[in-house]
């Protein structure tokens, strides 16, 4: 069935932040403590999917709860800042002029396991906020990517959208959401079962063609 939009995930799908990210979390992991982890970007691509407060549970299990989360927090603000102030173009080789061409055919959407202020951030440094209808995280909902999905389907009463992602996570979310995954292989992760799959952003313009 012909999909009548298409859902997004950020991370591994739209861009590729982890250089940036990394530093900007060792800035404050490091002023925090010595025995805080080094991040470099292939960890990072290894923790990305995952809710932040996840996130933090892997990343400083030596920390109590109450620190970790804290730390996570810390590390988010100065994530923001960095990318903010970051003149990388981080996107995916084709991403920007896809998204364009697709939004002209399909409604666009964006869920993704952020925290609040970060699709907000990605579109303004994009540009691409004008193609995307609307969008969803769990740092603004406390929900996780499955229920997110749907939350965006049922007030834009999507009947028949496709979630695009790079990592398993991502498809569990969309099957939770009841509807067909396509695995951007080129991202973070390898997925089981796919119902589509797209070696480069752009294949999307035809794959459902």
């Amino acid at each position: 069935m012909t999909p009548d939009s298409i859902i997004l995930d950020i991370d591994g799908t739209l861009w590729n932040s982890t250089p940036v990210v990394a530093g900007a979390w060792n800035k404050v992991v490091r002023k925090h403590s010595a025995d805080n982890p080094y991040f470099t970007p292939h960890q990072l691509t290894q923790l990305f999917g995952r809710p932040m407060y996840d996130i933090a549970d892997i990343a400083f299990p030596h920390l109590s709860k109450e620190e970790r989360y804290g730390l996570i927090d810390d590390c988010c603000i100065q994530e923001h800042e960095d990318l903010s102030a970051s003149e990388q173009n981080l996107l995916y080789p084709g991403v920007f002029d896809t998204i364009h061409r697709l939004s002209s055919v399909y409604q666009l959407f964006i869920v993704s396991n952020c925290q609040s202020g970060y699709i907000e951030l990605f579109l303004d440094k994009t540009g691409l906020g004008p193609c995307i209808t609307d969008f969803e995280c769990p740092g603004n909902t406390g929900l996780g990517k499955g229920p997110n999905i749907r939350l965006v389907m049922e007030r834009n009463h999507l009947k028949h959208p496709v979630y695009v992602g790079d990592i398993e996570g991502d498809r569990s979310a969309a099957a939770e959401a009841g509807i067909p995954f396509c695995h951007a292989s080129y991202g973070f992760g390898s997925v089981k079962n796919p119902d589509y799959v797209i070696r480069h952003f752009a294949d999307l313009l035809t794959l459902f063609s």
